[in-house]
């Protein structure tokens, strides 16, 4: 950490070109929603009248659901013949080697799964990407059912007696590449069929691998007979599986790139409304931020889409519209501002805001090392103003944290304060709020999480307060006031364990602004700062106030050396 007891030892980063909610798509969010929660309905939005849209979950969707009709239909087809063929008597698969019944069983089982899974598939046309996915696992698992039964089936039964000493060796060689078939067959078939990642075909492929090594095992423990020949069964089995899956990832995750590039190419190139989309920003678990412009004022604008398929549920539509209403009513200057919204034709959310360019709180702190006390007093300050007029229209944020704050220039001003996201924003003159958070709902982000949020528990506007003294730490120390591994530990931390003193973390701290910092942090929600108004006086009290002023923030990102 550099010394910051002198402005002129810090550098200011490359300015970044940001949105607004590039860092605001949830991609860090904690939600654990209880059983009884219940959904809100009747959630109108105007739909956007082009196809643009955070749609790439969609076409997922859409493809996946096109490539299991196929899939099914092909295996369907497949075991069926076999199926017919063994119970006339033609011997397709070594019934004679130990499948026995499993002849006609194993197909027959496959085929009868296939059928079913395409009944499914053509009756729900609109099934979630969650649903098709479970349909996938369902197919394929079958699949390395019928492969695993055969393998230790054929290796678990005794072979008849033979004056040929190689016999054995023979028929168990030949019975293991036989019952490799389906398994190479399946893990093919899922890597060049299944739109995947890497990382998710990586563990589908392992897993239809490991089937035949599993039943193997299996049969060696159980029949002595196999013991002798496993140098010989083994690498007529890893062999060809390992090829297949290479094969299989390499097509999923080449597959997935392309698809993706494509979709991006094509959005870039499309209409929202009034709006042209010209780049992708970034994207977390809740969707994208897209650089887009106004195409008759040719102003930039970021639009943040929540995903079709998160969007579809009654209560988060629900939470987003609010997100947007309560936003656009409120006109502070350190709040980011929302221009528009709407709901594009794949049923996606959007909504467009101002276009800002600067680092993220969490990205200054972690690229210069914690703040000096009186620039971080003067940006602390500005976002007591933007929480005082949000808690006086009876709003909380409750997802205060750095990511969630913008250091940006408007008007020729540097270290301007915008926050951003309030995705989690709680109305409390709202009825309907209640009910899509209420008590034991974990909403927000465990580090900077007040002991109230953390117990599940309604917060008040204290529970920001909490929040933004957390924010205050991370900026003065570098790191949030508790860390942990887990999730758990962060929200027992913040409802037991006393915050740590940051005079013991750094020395150069003044006394009063510790104290405004350790008050914020308090446990119980009476102790600390009743309003944002009474905790901006504080800082304003504070000795330090005086020390970083508009001219040092210039001259800082200017990146000048003076004193």
């Amino acid at each position: 950490m550099p010394d910051l007891t002198d402005l002129t030892t810090v550098r200011p980063p490359e300015p970044t070109a940001v949105t607004a909610a590039r860092e605001s798509s949830g991609a860090d969010e904690t939600l654990v929603r209880p059983a009884d929660a219940t959904p809100q309905t009747g959630v109108t939005l105007p739909r956007a009248t082009s196809t643009g849209s955070a749609g790439f979950a969609g076409e997922t969707r859409e493809l996946l659901r096109k490539r299991l009709l196929v899939t099914h239909g092909a295996i369907g087809v497949a075991t069926g013949v076999i199926a017919f063929l063994g119970a006339t008597g033609v011997a397709v698969l070594p019934g004679e080697a130990g499948l026995g019944q499993w002849v006609v069983g194993l197909p027959l089982l496959a085929f009868g799964h296939s059928v079913a899974g395409l009944v499914f598939i053509l009756r729900n046309p609109g099934a979630t990407l969650g649903t098709l996915r479970t349909v996938e696992v369902s197919q394929f698992a079958m699949i390395a059912l019928g492969g695993g039964i055969g393998r230790f089936a054929v290796l678990h039964a005794s072979p008849a007696e033979s004056i040929d000493a190689q016999y054995h060796e023979l028929l168990y060689r030949f019975d293991a590449v036989i019952t490799n078939y389906p398994l190479v067959f399946a893990i093919i078939l899922y890597g060049v069929m299944i739109p995947n990642t890497r990382r998710r075909s990586l563990i589908g492929a392992g897993l239809l691998v490991l089937v035949p090594v599993v039943a193997t095992a299996l049969a060696a423990a159980t029949n002595p007979a196999v013991r002798p020949v496993l140098p010989l069964v083994l690498p007529v089995t890893v062999i060809p599986l390992f090829m297949a899956g290479v094969i299989a990832v390499f097509s999923a995750s080449r597959t997935n790139a392309l698809q993706r590039q494509a979709f991006d190419a094509i959005r870039e190139a499309k209409q929202l409304g009034a709006y042209t989309l010209r780049k992708k920003l970034g994207e977390g678990g809740m969707g994208e931020v897209w650089l887009a412009e106004h195409r008759l004022l040719k102003r930039p604008c970021a639009m943040k889409f929540v995903r079709a398929e998160l969007a579809s549920e009654p209560a988060t539509a629900a939470r987003f519209e609010r997100e947007v209403r309560a936003v656009t009513t409120l006109t502070h200057f350190n709040t980011v501002r929302i221009y528009d919204y709407g709901r594009s034709d794949d049923g996606s959310f959007y909504y467009v805001m101002e276009y800002l360019e600067g680092p993220t709180l969490d990205a200054l702190v972690k690229e210069n090392g914690a703040l000096l006390p009186g620039r971080a007093v003067y940006l602390l300050r500005q976002l007591c103003g933007a929480l005082a007029e949000a808690h006086a229209r009876g709003m909380v944020h409750r997802d205060l944290k750095p990511s969630n704050i913008l250091v940006t220039s408007l008007g020729g001003q540097r270290d301007v304060a915008k926050l951003l996201d309030f995705g989690l924003v709680q109305d409390h003159g709202s009825e309907a709020d209640v009910k899509i958070t209420r008590a034991g709902t974990v909403l927000g982000t465990p580090s900077y999480m007040c002991p109230e949020q953390a117990a599940g528990e309604s917060v008040d506007p204290r529970g920001d307060l909490y929040s933004l003294g957390a924010v205050a730490f991370f900026v003065l120390a570098g790191r949030p006031p508790f860390e942990g591994t887990s999730v758990g530990k962060l929200l027992t931390a913040h409802l037991t364990q006393p915050a740590p003193d940051l005079s013991t973390l750094r020395h150069d701290i003044p006394a009063d602004l510790a104290a405004v910092v350790a008050k914020c942090l308090a446990k119980d929600p009476a102790e600390r700062f009743q309003t944002a108004t009474e905790m901006e006086a504080a800082l304003a009290a504070c000795a330090c106030n005086m020390e970083w002023n508009a001219a040092l923030a210039a001259r800082w990102w200017e990146g000048e050396r003076g004193a």
